[in-house]
């Protein structure tokens, strides 16, 4: 919408209606043209077709296209070096060092760039236990990603709430903003800078939705644990008889899919925290990969899709019907949709539980020498943990081409971890062993041979496996010792063939399973050292992990 036009939009009358008496004025937003506070996800529809930010699909879903960027630029993540948070960040490629004279300036020229806009926040809170719960605000020039904002995390349940609303750390979001690396010492046009000093972050140059929610999981990532809190880059659910699970994993190893399980209720699809009561969902939606999505193998998922009140960036849609093209991946293989929790049918209203009973690491081998699950020690489990092995999948991030690329992403998020690993792994050890849960890898990527040779592993039989494991059927049958690996392979299982168990079975040539899977060894062994160099403590952990 052009800046310069004073057109009156639908949610203009109702704009200042849920406005916080703690005002922008306070983050140094000056001479706006108008804001947009708190508003309901109905008006914001309203607010961002009439505005030509995207359109209404068939059954009622906005579809949003996100331009140049369709998946997180993690390598225009900053942090701000400042004296406060200096001593304890993972300085790296995941937390890269910015000045904090470099991001002054750069606020004052996105404050600057802002002024004379239309302005959308919303007031809301990460963290589902009262407890730890974190007054955020989120500040954008798009109605579509304030909606987005709003569907992922948690309201205030009350209009006086929202208008008391003091936020603890604040998001500024200016897509249309583009960063000069000359000036801002910005990599590129893109830029996402943290600063936890002044609790304050900007994101600029990047219209994809991904950015906002991770911002966010940065940082509790950061301050959760100084409340002896474990933040998760995880799914959680719970049983009948109140068992919890939580299912650790990057973006494409299934945790959405997995967790989203009919016979179980689900307390959140992506970030968790572990804390002395129990695990609590930071979040109040969901954000799950859309392509090719089946009604058959994900029907609560999918079924998100025709709703309205569902976010779907870059789907393809038909401009005449507006029906979905759930399979075309003309614009990204990252194809995403926001929805609220609720949305699916057995989501557990209070988005926490008690302490879980079996924790899962779920990991696409690309390599197709894993087992389709294992069995892990509590060593065992804080080794693999601290290496976070998986295959990215096409689309996830920038720059990502078709093939998966095996990767190590420690904690199974890296890019979100603030603190070194070691702290993150400490603090699960000591939740493993006081609550004597049972740890799981179960590998959804390849079995018969690698990529391009073998073939992904049917999601039936890791949903049969998966049930076995959380229902105890797989106590009491035997195991057998992976060779390399050490951890313990079931000789049986329920409703899955015993000769996919040991993968070494489903390739047409030993010689080349045992190449492969000595290479995979070589690359954990590789990794795990730069690891354990980097922090004393992890030193004597490889004797956990994978034996040439």
């Amino acid at each position: 919408m052009n800046i310069y036009s004073d057109i009156p939009t639908p949610g203009q009358k109702e704009a200042s209606q849920a406005a916080s008496i703690y005002g922008l004025e306070n983050h140094g937003l000056r001479n706006l043209k108008r804001v947009y506070w708190n508003l309901s996800a109905a008006a914001l529809y309203e607010e961002a077709i009439c505005r030509g930010e995207g359109w209404m699909a068939e059954e009622g879903p906005f579809i949003v296209h996100t331009g140049k960027h369709t998946a997180r630029a993690a390598a225009d993540k900053f942090v701000v070096r400042e004296d406060s948070s200096e001593e304890w960040i993972w300085w790296g490629n995941h937390n890269r060092p910015f000045a904090s004279d470099a991001f002054n300036m750069l606020l004052a020229r996105v404050l600057g760039y802002l002024q004379g806009h239309d302005i959308f926040v919303q007031d809301c809170f990460a963290g589902s236990d009262p407890e730890y719960r974190m007054p955020v605000r989120i500040i954008t020039e798009q109605a579509w990603q304030s909606l987005f904002a709003r569907t992922m995390f948690i309201k205030p349940e009350t209009l006086d709430a929202a208008r008391k609303h003091v936020p603890e750390f604040t998001v500024i979001v200016a897509p249309g903003f583009s960063a000069s690396p000359l000036i801002d010492s910005s990599r590129t046009e893109t830029v996402i800078v943290l600063n936890m000093a002044s609790r304050l972050a900007v994101i600029a140059g990047s219209s994809y939705g991904g950015e906002i929610k991770k911002t966010i999981f940065t940082v509790l990532n950061a301050l959760l644990p100084f409340q002896n809190v474990l933040p998760m880059h995880c799914s959680a659910n719970i049983g009948a008889g109140g068992d919890v699970a939580i299912f650790f994993g990057l973006s494409g190893t299934g945790k959405t899919t997995l967790s989203a399980d009919p016979r179980r209720r689900l307390i959140g699809d992506d970030e968790h925290g572990w804390s002395d009561a129990g695990v609590f969902n930071f979040e109040d939606g969901c954000y799950a990969k859309m392509i090719r999505l089946s009604p058959s193998a994900e029907p609560q998922i999918h079924s998100c899709t025709r709703r309205f009140g569902t976010i779907l960036e870059n789907v393809v849609f038909d401009q005449r019907s507006r029906k979905l093209d759930l399979n075309d991946d003309k614009l990204t293989e990252n194809t995403r949709g926001a929805y609220p929790l609720r949305f699916i049918d057995n989501a557990l209203e209070a988005k926490r539980a008690g302490h879980p009973t079996n924790v899962v690491f779920l990991t696409c081998d690309a390599s197709g020498v894993l087992p389709p699950i294992s069995r892990l020690t509590p060593d065992q489990a804080v080794y693999h943990f601290m290496s976070g092995y998986t295959s990215k999948i096409a689309g996830t991030e920038i720059g990502l081409g078709i093939e998966p690329v095996i990767t190590f992403s420690a904690c199974f998020g890296a890019p979100f971890m603030v603190h070194h690993p070691y702290k993150y792994a400490q603090m699960l050890k000591v939740r493993l062993l006081q609550r004597g849960a049972k740890v799981w890898m179960v590998n959804t990527g390849w079995t018969g041979g690698p990529f391009g040779i073998g073939k992904r592993i049917s999601i039936q039989h890791t949903r049969a496996l998966l049930d076995a494991a959380l229902t105890g059927k797989l106590d009491n049958v035997e195991y057998t010792t992976d060779p390399v690996f050490g951890v313990e392979v079931p000789k049986s299982c329920e409703g899955v063939p015993s000769n996919i168990l040991d993968p070494a079975n489903t390739w047409p040539s030993r010689e080349e399973y045992n190449q492969r899977i000595r290479s995979l060894a070589s690359r954990f062994i590789e990794n795990f050292e730069l690891l354990s160099g980097e922090e004393v403590g992890a030193r004597g952990l490889e004797a956990h992990g994978p034996r040439l």
